[in-house]
């Protein structure tokens, strides 16, 4: 308290001091004009005056940055009020927000903004914080004050942020600091614009956190239909399967066995794994062959497999079921409305960083009666967007001379493999 009490009492002196050596000076020259300086009580009165005003006036600057800064050291009574800021966003990004948080100031006028040097520069209108002063032509702290501020702010680039030295000052130079005040308004100019790039840069958090949770979201209900698809077996496949079985055991029971061991192997593949939703392209390949064997008993040479995917192809990182869903849409949309039935191939090859999987077959093609609803497919590339943030695309186009083929594109390098699991 004491402390502050002396830093008080230092600051108003200093402006008595040089108002007084200012006066002195002025008496002095006063004094030396011939005939006029004889009539000393005028002069003293004046002088007397303005010392009056003078450190009324300091008293006034020491109690308003009191109020505005809730205290009264060097750097909240100062004229000039310099900040540094990190705003966490690469450069250009930090002075367009700068700029903008500087053009919401009370005040502003003659803003240069230049982004290619991350500099702005501004006049700000000074406030009469108190209005109309009924001594304003005869407050020496007034005389020769240019009734504005000005403030200039440029951009440091950094690394991955931006920092910002902003300094706010009155329009006169320097010196006039040993004779003027601002009443806080430089200090006032620097706060609010500190606090502007606070509350955008608080905003753009928000939002950048709205938009993960909304994500967040996507993802989870979409890996939820992932899991209802585990758990779930087509009832009418189940039940044509296991009937089929059942007739077998009495024609051919060694087709029957061969059909339930396929059955199992399938079941086995489709059982839902809380711990891991990716898979691989050979567990998927798999379950789609279990799928496709049990087909071929029920429905004989009207379906022929062919699958050529290399060894070295394997190994690389699947979504579950997304290889079932387009063979299961070659099957009912291309093979088996026709009555010869045809030709199922699943192939892999590396695509340019990527691994290319495609489920091909030469059945009806683009057909308005046998292409279903299209949720399956849908729900591969809204899977694949979520997962590899547009690393992945699904592509179906016609296959010659007849059917469709259906394209799984994922990247297959380490960094995309360890990304799919985050």
């Amino acid at each position: 308290m004491i402390k502050s009490l002396f830093k008080q009492l230092f600051f108003v002196l200093r402006i008595a001091i040089a108002w007084g050596l200012a006066v002195m000076l002025v008496a002095a020259l006063y004094s030396s004009i011939p005939l006029i300086g004889r009539f000393e009580f005028p002069m003293v009165l004046a002088g007397m005056a303005t010392m009056a005003l003078v450190v009324t006036g300091a008293f006034s600057h020491l109690h308003r940055v009191r109020l505005i800064a809730g205290r009264t050291d060097a750097d909240a009574l100062s004229n000039r009020q310099k900040r540094l800021v990190e705003i966490p966003l690469e450069p250009g990004e930090a002075f367009d927000l700068l700029d903008a948080a500087i053009r919401e100031l009370p005040g502003i006028e003659q803003v240069q903004s230049t982004r290619d040097s991350l500099q702005v520069k501004a006049k700000v209108a000074r406030p009469r914080t108190y209005g109309e002063h009924p001594l304003r032509r005869w407050n020496p702290l007034l005389w020769f004050g240019l009734p504005r501020n000005q403030l200039q702010a440029t951009v440091t680039p950094g690394e991955d942020s931006g920092r910002v030295t902003l300094i706010c000052e009155p329009e006169n130079p320097a010196w006039s600091d040993w004779f003027l005040v601002d009443d806080g308004t430089n200090y006032e100019n620097a706060e609010a614009i500190v606090r502007a790039i606070t509350r955008r840069i608080g905003a753009l958090r928000r939002g950048e956190q709205a938009s993960a949770a909304q994500t967040a979201t996507q993802k989870e209900l979409t890996e939820a239909k992932l899991h209802l698809l585990h758990a779930q077996v087509e009832p009418h496949f189940l039940y044509n399967t296991l009937a089929s079985a059942q007739l077998l055991t009495r024609s051919d029971p060694a087709r029957a066995e061969a059909m339930l061991g396929h059955l199992i192997q399938y079941l086995r593949r489709s059982l839902p794994n809380a711990e891991d939703e990716m898979s691989s392209v050979g567990a998927e390949l798999e379950r789609a062959l279990a799928y496709l064997e049990i087909l071929k008993i029920r429905m004989g040479d009207r379906l022929d497999v062919q699958v050529d995917v290399p060894e070295s192809l394997r190994a690389i990182p699947l979504p579950a079921m997304m290889l079932q869903t387009l063979v299961e849409n070659a099957i009912k949309h291309g093979l088996e409305p026709r009555t010869g039935g045809g030709t199922v191939w699943i192939r892999a090859r590396r695509d340019d960083g990527g691994v290319a999987v495609t489920v091909a077959d030469n059945g009806e093609g683009f057909n308005t009666k046998t292409s279903g609803t299209g949720i399956g497919l849908k729900n591969v590339r809204e899977r694949l967007r979520l997962r590899y943030n547009g690393d992945a695309n699904l592509s179906v186009i016609a296959n010659f001379p007849a059917g469709v083929a259906a394209t799984i594109t994922v990247p297959a390098t380490a960094s995309a493999r360890s990304a799919v699991h985050d």
